[in-house]
């Protein structure tokens, strides 16, 4: 499942294994996927902008299973 919650997740883990006295995880690596996740996060957001506007449901990204907002403006 791909949303808010599961990328929460990668990003904790990724903290944890930079954290990792034994075996730290590769800077690059962990700057490659903050990028990725910034770039789902904007996209999130243009989303949620677009939502205000046009109405409708969203994607479910930022939703709970069997949740559904409205968003208005």
């Amino acid at each position: 499942m791909n949303n808010i919650d599961e990328l929460r997740r990668h990003l904790f883990a990724t903290l944890e294994a930079l954290g990792d006295k034994e075996k730290p995880m590769d800077i690059d690596r962990a700057k490659a996927i903050s990028e990725v996740a910034q770039t789902i996060i904007n996209s999130a957001k243009v989303e949620v902008e677009h939502l205000k506007v046009a109405g409708g449901t969203g994607t479910g990204f930022m939703d709970r299973p069997g949740i559904t907002r409205r968003i208005s403006a």
